[in-house]
């Protein structure tokens, strides 16, 4: 019988596997890890890209005897933990474990197919079971339902990643929310449930990989969606808090509200109950018209009597339904009391006015709505899940201005660490001679319309000398527009993708195959997108991307943090575009042979008192504000490039 592997020796083996490099980095932070779990003390570990931070964790996952959950932000990376990394960590621990745990990957239930509305169809608004939509909509939901039932024919997953193209409102036809779904108990698919056999496998693994919202609806919600761990492992831990709250918003609009009561009146005992709804409906879209679009600090009458009376007609009509009849559970049924709940707790919670949320008001495709989100959700964190289970924290951006105290704070840990310990681990690369990064201190500071002349012309001398090879990350759709319009007429030999101008896998598909284009857009492109070699050699910054001024969740937070004594715009608006900063130059550096240049169009970055605390949260390029240096040295790139031929800087 082999005897149990050390870290060191699973990790080797593994790293060989996947025909990969072992790095110090790498290996000090599986050892960290190990050590953090089993002393149950919090760590965060900021693991630049190329450490192989993944099997830096997943070994001492692996060796651990309690179960592990995996959480991350990006489905990206959940795919190649389950489809790569994990099973080539295991195939190299068969050689050495009696016995290799196993993993499971566990999502959402409205990511797997149902069963039930794929054989019996979904309910319309009239909670009407609808078979086929027509058109287009009908041919993918059609492909859909083959697939699902291929799917269990085959014994998989029925995982929404693995099913053939379609949009979101085919996949709605054949996938229910967890509020829809009848319940194993009542539903004669139950022994098929692809969602119900993902939870059964996941309560099988000592590994299960989930997602941020999942990890927070279980652990902050108090909804038990994961079977009991004993640890988390959270990458991409710098989106953690914003996962957090975007997984606690609720949005409401008359539109929801008058589509819940048709949904419920055919199952009413006393119909006049909808029309009390649906006037509640009438009585919010019109309160939403005298309401100006961003936050509301306090209710006004007319608004607070509107949410008053949905409150209050939704609870009145979700108490009015009529029992079920016959030992079969009706879906539309189920679906109309789902829609009408939903519309009771969010108008609730709206009407509620608790200091710890904000609420704002706005316009999406002509439609008023109002959302509501927790202000602060560190407290929950530190209660709920700090407080309760063993956290390893990491990502290649937990380090702000030199610090791990900002990020540390922000989800609820102490920041002077008496909970926690950190680790930066480095990164194999050599950022001062793999890349360069420029600020354009000559430059006037950036407008709020977008970029003006001079920065266009910055622009466009920059992408001349780069010949393409251009990521854009912009502040705003218009200004990768307005960017992206005048470098077409002034280099028109050079392609210019846009954002918008199809879906953006299929734009990042052609900027990486074609070298001369260039690929602007915005905050999608900031982070996850992974583009080596020498297809981009220039990461083009406009300006720092602090958060809009009259950003309802933002300025928010500013201000509580100012009510208790601290300094709003560097803890929040500072942290929030240092983290973005760090992301978005960290595009330009992804392998060990990627040369290149960060342009930061923004002077503020080089002349702003903030701007050391921002500059300290960046890869560790050369830097300059010679804008002649840069140009020759991507001119040399350019031509290495063109010829083949590996350059430095």
């Amino acid at each position: 019988m082999p005897a149990e592997p050390t870290v060191r020796d699973l990790l080797h083996a593994a790293v060989t596997a996947v025909g990969g490099t072992e790095r110090p980095g790498q290996v000090a932070m599986a050892e960290a890890v190990a050590e953090a779990l089993r002393e149950e003390r919090h760590l965060l570990v900021q693991a630049g890209t190329g450490t192989g931070k993944s099997l830096g964790y997943l070994v001492p996952a692996l060796l651990h005897r309690e179960r592990v959950v995996v959480a991350t932000a990006t489905l990206n990376l959940q795919h190649q933990l389950v489809e790569r990394d994990i099973p080539a960590l295991k195939d190299a621990a068969r050689g050495t474990l009696t016995s290799v745990p196993h993993h499971a990957v566990l999502k959402g239930r409205a990511n797997y197919a149902c069963l039930h509305r794929v054989r019996q169809g979904a309910p319309d608004d009239q909670g009407v079971l609808v078979e086929v939509p027509e058109g287009s909509l009908g041919a993918e939901v059609v492909a859909l339902r083959e697939w699902a039932e291929e799917q269990a024919e085959q014994g998989h997953a029925g995982d929404r990643d693995a099913a053939p193209p379609h949009g979101e409102r085919a996949w709605r036809q054949i996938s229910v929310s967890s509020r829809e779904c009848l319940g194993a108990a009542r539903c004669e698919y139950a022994a098929e449930c692809f969602a119900e056999l993902a939870r059964e496998d996941a309560a099988r693994a000592q590994i299960v990989v989930t997602n941020h919202a999942m990890l927070a609806i279980d652990a902050i919600e108090g909804v038990p969606t994961l079977p009991e761990f004993d640890a988390v492992i959270i990458d991409e831990a710098h989106e953690l808090a914003a996962r957090v709250t975007q997984a606690s918003t609720d949005e409401l609009d008359p539109g929801l509200v008058e589509r819940a009561a048709r949904r419920a009146r055919p199952h009413l005992d006393d119909p006049g109950l909808a029309d009390d709804l649906g006037d509640a409906a009438d009585a919010l879209a019109d309160a939403l018209t005298h309401v100006p679009a961003g936050r509301i600090d306090t209710l006004d009458p007319a608004l607070a009597g509107a949410l008053a009376l949905v409150r209050d007609a939704a609870r009145a009509c979700f108490s009015g339904f009529a029992k079920e009849s016959g030992e079969q559970a009706d879906p539309g049924r189920q679906q109309a009391r789902s829609a009408v709940d939903d519309v009771r707790t969010i108008a609730e919670r709206m009407a509620a006015g608790r200091e710890t949320e904000v609420l704002w008001s706005g316009e999406s495709r002509g439609a008023l709505y109002l959302r509501i989100a927790p202000i602060d959700v560190s407290g929950a964190l530190r209660a709920k899940l700090f407080g309760e289970k063993t956290v390893v924290l990491t990502s290649a951006t937990l380090a702000l201005g030199g610090s791990f105290a900002p990020v540390a704070a922000s989800l609820g840990l102490d920041p002077r660490g008496s909970d926690w310990t950190a680790l930066d681990v480095g990164s194999p690369f050599d950022y001062a001679r793999q890349g360069i990064l420029y600020v354009a201190r000559h430059l006037p500071p950036p407008g709020r319309d977008g970029p003006d002349t001079e920065q266009l012309g910055e622009i466009a001398a920059l992408v001349k000398a780069a010949g393409g090879r251009t990521l854009g990350l912009f502040s705003s759709r218009r200004a990768a527009e307005r960017a992206a319009e005048y470098v077409r007429q002034a280099l028109p030999g050079i392609e210019v993708l846009c954002q918008g101008d199809a879906q953006l896998s299929e734009l990042a598909r052609r900027f990486a195959a074609e070298s001369a284009t260039c690929l602007f857009g915005t905050l999608s492109l900031w982070q996850g997108v992974d583009l080596p070699g020498d297809t981009c050699t220039l990461v083009l910054i406009d300006r720092i991307p602090f958060p809009r001024p009259d950003d309802p969740l933002m300025s928010a937070r500013q201000r509580l943090v100012e009510s208790r004594g601290g300094n709003g715009f560097m803890q929040v608006a500072a942290q929030h575009a240092a983290l973005l900063l760090a992301q978005g130059a960290g595009r330009l550096i992804r392998r060990a042979g990627d040369r290149g240049v960060v342009a930061v169009l923004d002077p503020r970055l080089a002349t702003a008192r903030y701007g050391g605390f921002l500059a300290a949260s960046l890869p560790p390029l050369w830097r300059t504000t010679d804008r002649a240096v840069v140009t020759a040295a991507l001119r040399r790139l350019d031509a290495a490039a063109s010829h083949g031929d590996p350059a430095a800087v």
